[in-house]
């Protein structure tokens, strides 16, 4: 049975896919709001971390380990600042 260039193309294109989420799955497949209750477990504001660390976790798909910096886990997360130039994420 021949399989045509396109159907090839096809199954291809899949496998490569496939393996990119599996190569990137933990940014793909993250729980933001377990994530970010490891994270903010020992801020002193913890409703306001919680939703920095959330808005963060929506736009970067990570969320460092720990409480606390760690930042090179997630360079994107480390990268938001607010219009002041701070820091946006706990």
């Amino acid at each position: 049975m021949m399989i045509s260039k396109s159907m090839f193309g096809s199954l291809l294109a899949f496998f490569v896919v496939v393996q990119f989420i599996q190569a990137h799955g933990e940014m793909i497949d993250t729980n933001c709001g377990e994530k970010c209750l490891l994270r903010c477990s020992k801020a002193s504001r913890t409703k306001m971390c919680l939703r920095a660390c959330g808005t963060c976790c929506e736009r970067c798909h990570c969320v460092p380990p720990g409480t606390y910096g760690n930042y090179d886990a997630c360079p994107c997360y480390a990268d938001l600042t607010t219009h002041e130039g701070r820091r946006k994420c706990p």
